[in-house]
C-alpha cells in the first residue's frame, strides 16, 4: 500500500502534504529529522488516504499540492481535524 498524508505543526504554523510506502516510518522521520521541510517540528498526523498501486497516490499527493481547489476541498472535509488556522 502507498499513503497519502497530511500532518501539522501547530507550534510551526505549518502544514506537509506527501506520500510514501510506509506511514508509520515516514511519520517517525518527520518528527525526528534534523533537516529538511520538516525539521524541528512537532507533526501530528491529521488525514491519511490508502492507494494500491504508487503511481496513484503520487498522483494524488501532487494534485493536492498544485491544484487549489483539491486541496480546499480536502481541508473543507477534515476541517474539525486541523488547527483553526487552517479549519477557515
Amino acid at each position: 500500500m502507498y499513503y497519502v498524508y497530511v500532518i501539522v505543526s501547530e507550534s510551526a504554523d505549518k502544514m506537509y502534504i506527501g506520500y510514501t510506502a510506509d506511514l508509520d516510518k515516514r511519520f517517525e522521520a518527520h518528527n525526528k529529522d534534523d533537516k529538511g521541510a520538516t525539521s524541528g517540528k512537532d507533526w501530528e498526523l491529521v488525514y491519511y488516504e490508502a492507494f494500491k498501486h504508487k503511481a496513484d497516490a503520487y498522483d494524488r499527493e501532487q494534485k493536492l499540492k498544485d491544484h487549489g481547489q483539491a486541496k480546499r476541498w480536502l481541508l473543507h472535509r477534515i476541517r474539525r481535524s486541523l488547527p483553526e488556522e487552517y479549519s477557515n
